[in-house]
Order: structure tokens, then C-alpha cells, then sequence
């Protein structure tokens, strides 16, 4: 249920009409708490983000929508040479604005030109593909899936009351890239770039891990199959010579399904208490991982100058421009 009250400027808000409580989350947001109060604050609440887009995020996202298309394509029966023309069409069309600083480490590695010879690799790579992309019932491929589901509970105060259904009750969404099968297995195929090798200690980041954990959660709710967790396919970037591709599996039991829906169950009552305070604490172990944290210039300053230093580095955007769970695609 969401309520059409809650529409804002094009979309639906993720909050609850005059509050900071959230009601609709999905894996970036609930990481960005888990991770600290503070950057949920600044990111998801304040919509403080850096004055130019990251390269990474451009990146990704082209990346990941290129071989979503290729995917869908083959499915839907297109030849293997003409989906790759439309996958490079595409990625043409859609960089045409792109603007790298080819002097930094980023630039270098993440620009138009090896995002083309990394989209080519991969899909000559993987053209006799052990991986098939799962048809669901209703005879569509199970590429780009859009999840929005309900849980059994809500907001402290806004709880669902049975029978009556009133109040708003916790809605995890978010988008799967593929659900695949491989060895008479279903899986949910998410795919991610590195500039470093993707050996044992790469994979062992996604065990455990809150956003494989909750694609495998979808992934079952959303086909009501028995997904077993999530193959990661890794592409490592190399600059004088063909890219390399390596894939790892991290699979999640029901226990720790039901395990990380009570975890998340405390820590969204936490952002209820967080919420009704006013105040978002700081969580000052966190601020050096994932090479630093963005807003660590401005949490290692005094509580009354930090205003400052985010309006010099970042800029807030609009509501209709910060992440929004309940965004589609």
C-alpha cells in the first residue's frame, strides 16, 4: 500500500507526510544507515551530494544497463550480432555528455572508450553463456527487475492494524539486473567493475553482505522460486590488454534471510528514534572505510561550521533529484 497523498514532484515520496521516518527502503538507503546515522542524514534526509558526478556511478550504471539490453534482447530472440550493435548504439547515444578527466586514475580507467571495449569483451567473453536468463510465468525474460514488496510491519505508530489494513507498513524495493539459471539453479546475476583482480579476498566482501542479502530475499519474493543466492560477475578493467571477467557465488540459507529481516528490524527502529529526535549520531568507525567516507572533511570539523564546509564541497538537491527508493527505472 502506498498512499497517493505521499506523491511529490513526479514521483512518491519515501517518507512519511511530515517526518523524516522512511517507510520505503532499499539497499543503498539501508546501507547508508547501517553504515552511519550521520551519512544517512546528509545523503538520503538532506540531499547533500558532491558538485560533479561520480565517475564510478556513471559508469556503473552504463555498464549495467548495456548488458541488461543485451540480455533482454537475446531473449526476446534478436540475433547475438545484432544485440551487441544495439547494446553499442546505445551506449553511444547515451555518453554522448560524457566529460572524463583522463589525467586522474578514474578518468583513466572509467571513460566512453573502455566502457565499450569492456561491454564488447564481456559479450564475446560470455557468448556461449553457461548462465540462461529465467522466463518468468507470464513469458517475460527476468532482466531489469523492478522489486516493491511489503513487510509484516511498519513505523512505530503508523503499524498496519488487522483487519482494518490502516496505517503504512515497510516496503523494501530496488532493481535485480538478471535472474539466471545455472545447473538447474536460480540465482540473481549482479554485475560489478574493478581495477583490481577478482580473486578470494574480491568475492569474500560479499559474505555477508546487506545488498546480496536482500537481492536474494527479492529474488524469491518477487518469482516465488527458490533463488539461492547471487552470482557476482566481476570485470576487472585493464587498460593494454583484454579485460578479464571472473565470477563468485555467495548464497544465503532462509536463516539468514530471516536473520537479516530481524537485524533490519532493529535498525529501522533505530531510525524511528533517530527520526523523533531531531538527531542523527555519528558513526566515527566507519569514516575511513571504503577510502573514506565523502563527508569525513565535514564531520572532522566543529558541529557549527560544518554548514559551511558542505556548501563549499557539495551542493542539495532537489527533492526530485535525491535517491529515491520508490524511483523507477
Amino acid at each position: 500500500m502506498v498512499d497517493e497523498s505521499l506523491l511529490m514532484i513526479g514521483t512518491i515520496s519515501p517518507f512519511l507526510p511530515g517526518t523524516q521516518i522512511q517507510f520505503a527502503w532499499d539497499s543503498t538507503s539501508i546501507g547508508y544507515l547501517k553504515t552511519c546515522p550521520r551519512l544517512y542524514q546528509y545523503t538520503m534526509l538532506e540531499g547533500w551530494s558532491p558538485k560533479s558526478e561520480s565517475i564510478h556511478l556513471a559508469f556503473g550504471t552504463a555498464y549495467h544497463s548495456a548488458l541488461e539490453s543485451y540480455a533482454r534482447s537475446r531473449a526476446n530472440g534478436v540475433s547475438h550480432e545484432d544485440s551487441i550493435h544495439d547494446v553499442i548504439a546505445e551506449i553511444l547515444r547515451t555518453t554522448a555528455d560524457w566529460v572524463m578527466d583522463l589525467s586522474t586514475k578514474a578518468g583513466k580507467y572509467k571513460n566512453r572508450a573502455t566502457l565499450i571495449s569492456l561491454v564488447l569483451d564481456y559479450l564475446d567473453y560470455f557468448v556461449d553463456d553457461p548462465t540462461e536468463t529465467y522466463i518468468m510465468s507470464d513469458g517475460r525474460p527476468a532482466v531489469e527487475l523492478s522489486f516493491r514488496f511489503e513487510l509484516d510491519w511498519g513505523p512505530e505508530g503508523y503499524q498496519v492494524i488487522e483487519p482494518y489494513g490502516m496505517g503504512q507498513p515497510y516496503i523494501l524495493c530496488g532493481h535485480l539486473d538478471r535472474v539466471v539459471t545455472f545447473n538447474d539453479q536460480l540465482f540473481v546475476m549482479d554485475h560489478k567493475t574493478t581495477t583490481s583482480a577478482p580473486g578470494d579476498y574480491y568475492f569474500n566482501q560479499y559474505e555477508p553482505n546487506n545488498q546480496m542479502t536482500l537481492y536474494t530475499l527479492a529474488g524469491q519474493v518477487v518469482l516465488n522460486a527458490p533463488i539461492r543466492g547471487v552470482i557476482i560477475s566481476a570485470a576487472q578493467i585493464l587498460l593494454e590488454k583484454e579485460h578479464r571477467f571472473v565470477r563468485g557465488f555467495t548464497y544465503r540459507t532462509q536463516d539468514q534471510l530471516d536473520e537479516w529481516l530481524l537485524d533490519l528490524h532493529l535498525h529501522l527502529n533505530s531510525a524511528e528514534a533517530f527520526a523523533e529526535a531531531g538527531y542523527w549520531p555519528m558513526n566515527d568507525t566507519a569514516c575511513d572505510k571504503f577510502g573514506g567516507c565523502k563527508f569525513r572533511g565535514v564531520c572532522s570539523k566543529s558541529p557549527e561550521v560544518r554548514e559551511m564546509f558542505l556548501k563549499a564541497d557539495f551542493v542539495k538537491l532537489e527533492l526530485d533529484q535525491r535517491w529515491n527508493p520508490l524511483a523507477s527505472r
